[in-house]
């Protein structure tokens, strides 16, 4: 579908939002429909969005789905999000919504070419590159820098080879 590829050379979705417990600009759904909408109006194609449950194991995802078609042809992308099985302060109905609108989020990123992990939200820090590479759980690097930390090793040490998120140094620190 050839006007997709013009949408997504145009598309511009800046971080509009910003995280100010973490410091950090990121990009909701609604921004990036925001942005797309006069694009889709351009190329005369239409977007739908639409949800299912679907549940694996014992836990329940949103499958949030992205459609666009010009009328002929159509291409479709789907993106899963778990709910958590609490979230302090949350209904459940609040829980289903947050884990669509993060599944609709990355469905649009599918569909549209958006690269997120330039720039992940959770490691942003707007500071200056220094070359460390970011330490991220469930990598042989982290379990290595983990099994450190219980044998007595020191944060300072990592932080001069890693760069670490707040959730990261958390963990290191919260020992079984």
């Amino acid at each position: 579908m050839k006007e997709l590829v013009h949408i997504q050379n145009e598309l511009k979705a800046p971080k509009s939002q910003f995280n100010k417990f973490g410091g950090y600009k990121y990009r909701n759904a609604e921004d990036i429909l925001e942005a797309v909408k006069p694009l889709l109006f351009k190329h005369n194609c239409i977007l739908t969005i639409s949800d299912d449950m679907a549940i694996v194991g014992d836990r329940v995802y949103v499958k949030a789905t992205v459609k666009v078609s010009n009328g002929t042809d159509s291409i479709s992308v789907s993106a899963f999000a778990r709910e958590p099985e609490t979230q302090k302060g949350m209904s459940d109905s609040q829980i289903t919504g947050a884990s669509s609108s993060y599944a609709r989020k990355y469905a649009l990123n599918g569909m549209f070419a958006i690269d997120d992990t330039k720039d992940a939200d959770e490691t942003n820090t707007h500071e200056k590159d220094d070359g460390k590479p970011w330490l991220n759980k469930g990598t042989p690097q982290f379990d290595a820098v983990y099994k450190y930390i219980l044998e007595g090793g020191n944060i300072a040490d990592v932080e001069k080879k890693y760069k670490l998120s707040k959730e990261i140094k958390e963990q290191l620190n919260t020992k079984p």
